[in-house]
């Protein structure tokens, strides 16, 4: 889903103005982002947690040439679902 395709079934489902609805998702993301670049974990209850992971540096490998790359240490979100989502996702499976 896409941020248009989000702020279509906001219109739709909720009924709200579409003049101010495609502000109101970009600083949603955009307050989401930032407590991430801060370290926060962003929470919301019936989806998930978003949270910021520190991964080492380590050794790979160029899977064309073969070659051992030394890969940088770097900051990812990284994200777990809520038990909600995961009953949800799986509803009907045997």
């Amino acid at each position: 889903m896409t941020r248009k395709e989000l702020a279509a079934a906001l219109i739709e489902k909720a009924g709200f103005e579409a003049s101010k609805v495609a502000e109101f998702v970009d600083q949603v993301f955009e307050i989401m982002k930032e407590a991430l670049e801060r370290g926060e974990k962003v929470k919301i209850p019936g989806l998930g947690i978003f949270k910021v992971r520190e991964k080492a540096a380590r050794r790979g490998r160029n899977p064309k040439t073969g070659d051992r790359v030394e890969i940088s240490a770097r900051r990812v979100v990284s994200f777990k679902p809520s038990g909600v989502l995961r009953k949800a996702l799986n509803r009907g499976d045997a």
